[in-house]
């Protein structure tokens, strides 16, 4: 399987999933202007993966911001990766990274975490 890479800009996040590595990485500031079709190959990538099975794979999200368009593309991929953690083909966790002054980032990935049932940690810097 492909790595997916999507560079990030001044209003889209950094997108780097690599089943080599086990680690998939959302960074940066999410309000594109269309978040569906933003989003569109990672839910397709996610997709493929869904296919594979015997991975321990840890999604790494460290975002500034995000607004509320991007909040459901965001809902969406970990509930996707909810399912292929609870069907067990796949080991899934999530690493939330935020900085420690941002209470409603914090407040935001405690919301998240409570939402699916997948390993969640939640790390201020």
């Amino acid at each position: 399987m492909e790595r997916l890479i999507i560079q990030a800009t001044e209003d889209t996040p950094g997108i780097d999933f690599s089943l080599e590595t086990k680690e998939f990485k959302i960074t940066g500031r999410s309000l594109p202007e269309d978040v569906t079709s933003f989003y569109q190959p990672v839910l397709d990538w996610l997709d493929q993966f869904e296919a594979s099975s015997g991975n321990q794979c840890t999604l790494n999200i460290s975002l500034e911001y995000f607004n509320t368009a991007s909040s459901k593309l965001i809902l969406d991929i970990l509930m996707k990766l909810e399912d292929i953690h609870v069907e067990g083909k796949n080991t899934m966790k999530v690493i939330w990274t935020h900085d420690a002054r941002d209470v409603d980032m914090h407040e935001a990935a405690e919301e998240y975490s409570e939402l699916v049932e997948i390993p969640f940690e939640i790390i201020g810097t």
